[in-house]
């Protein structure tokens, strides 16, 4: 990057952080917003608060320290309007390439070692694929083929720690939080997206959300179309079919009541060869991606609504050559015209979040918070979330997932013995 550009992005920083500053509170929190979001920019492998003091100002190391330990532990400034001023700023930049295509709901789990970190539980961790020691928390992003960004980020709360009045206090979890499962925490996100009018977009979900029918139909409610992914065993009325059932929900005789109900699965086998397509979505690194897949009309078994309120919807079937059973499944609410390329295209723009998610942790430090608190765990969140932004708005020049020049911002020598805490050369 020459000399110039360097200048003008930076300059860029400058006018974004001001407008964070004008949502953050008090004037004293202008200065740790601005170091806060410079470390998080700046290259690293650590990117808690020690080590971003040390970046920002090593002659001043430990005032800096405590400076950004209070802004980011303990000042209660409001990390919805922070990133609702993010989505306002680096909304352009998305949109410049294309309208807001989707609302991707998902999760990201950070592992932990001891019990006392804020929500921290034996659960499943993706990042570890497998049940560990680790916080989850929920988001919402916004997103097109060409960038996503997270504007609803909140930590789940497992029951055991709803329940637990000394270790709430301990964290200083509010009051007014109390045990919500995840798609229950992921509707509200959507229905606030909703109030706060988002551009909007069709509603993503991996089968840990979209096989759950109480959420697809809040969706719905919201007047926002799905594409929900589910698991196999799913029951459905295939093409041709309804329920018979009338006056009460399906339940667990569902299958004596419904002989017609069978799992997606069985309905994919037994499809023929003709509605099968080989379909591609989207160009990968070295050639487009592709693969076979189907879809049918069907009506969703509901364990809550009226048999007689079910309408049909799309289920989509992915099942490649090179596989001997189907792979994936999707529930859709989209209009019965879409074009068979748009309703795979969607279905697969969920690969955006997983890339926000690698980027945010291995770029700007996500998952580096040291604290054990409520408000630090979420406050660390939003600065991360808004350095990524900023990023995103840079694309042209920095692209989140390439080298981003060292040069950006002044950044001051470390004292060369220096390893800060969770620094693999710390040991």
């Amino acid at each position: 990057m020459k000399l110039r550009e360097q200048e003008e992005s930076a300059s860029r920083f400058e006018k974004y952080v001001e407008g964070l500053a004008g949502v953050i509170g008090h004037a004293d929190r202008v200065g740790p917003l601005h170091d806060y979001c410079i470390g998080l920019v700046l290259p690293g492998e650590r990117k808690s608060v020690e080590p971003l003091a040390g970046k920002t100002d090593p002659d001043r190391m430990e005032a800096q320290h405590q400076s950004l330990l209070h802004f980011i532990g303990i000042s209660e400034w409001s990390d919805e309007r922070v990133l609702g001023k993010v989505r306002e700023m680096v909304l352009p930049a998305i949109e410049r390439h294309g309208p807001i295509e989707a609302w991707i709901i998902d999760d990201t789990a950070f592992p932990k070692q001891g019990r006392h970190s804020v929500g921290v539980k034996h659960q499943y961790c993706g990042q570890l694929g497998k049940q560990a020691n680790c916080q989850v928390a929920v988001s919402l992003s916004i997103a097109n083929h060409h960038a996503s960004l997270p504007i609803a980020y909140r930590l789940y709360l497992p029951k055991e720690w709803a329940q637990d009045m000394a270790r709430r206090e301990k964290a200083h979890v509010p009051e007014a939080v109390t045990f919500k499962t995840k798609p229950q925490i992921a509707l509200e996100q959507l229905r606030a997206a909703r109030q706060a009018y988002v551009p909007i977009g069709t509603v993503l979900m991996d089968p840990a959300y979209g096989n759950d029918a109480r959420l697809r139909t809040g969706v719905s409610e919201l007047a926002l179309s799905y594409v929900a992914g589910i698991q196999s065993n799913c029951l459905v009325w295939p093409p041709g079919t309804e329920p018979r059932r009338r006056g009460k929900p399906i339940n667990n005789t569902g299958r004596r009541d419904e002989p017609d109900l069978i799992s997606v699965k069985k309905l994919a086998r037994g499809l023929p060869k003709k509605a099968w397509r080989t379909i591609r979505w989207r160009e990968g690194s070295a050639d487009w991606l592709s693969s076979r897949f189907a879809r049918v009309r069907v009506r969703a078994a509901h364990p809550y609504l009226l048999p007689e309120l079910i309408t049909p919807e799309w289920l989509l079937i992915e099942w490649p050559e090179s596989e001997a059973a189907p792979t994936k499944y999707w529930l859709s609410t989209l209009p019965e015209d879409v074009t068979f390329r748009k309703l795979v295209g969607l279905a697969k723009l969920r690969w955006r979040i997983e890339r926000d998610y690698e980027e945010l942790k291995q770029e700007v430090g996500l998952g580096h918070f040291e604290g054990r608190g409520w408000l630090g765990f979420h406050h660390h969140a939003s600065m991360c979330i808004a350095a990524y932004g900023f990023l995103i708005s840079e694309r042209e020049t920095i692209p989140p997932s390439g080298s981003r020049p060292p040069a950006l911002f002044a950044q001051s020598a470390l004292p060369e013995a220096y390893r800060p805490r969770g620094s693999a050369l710390a040991a």
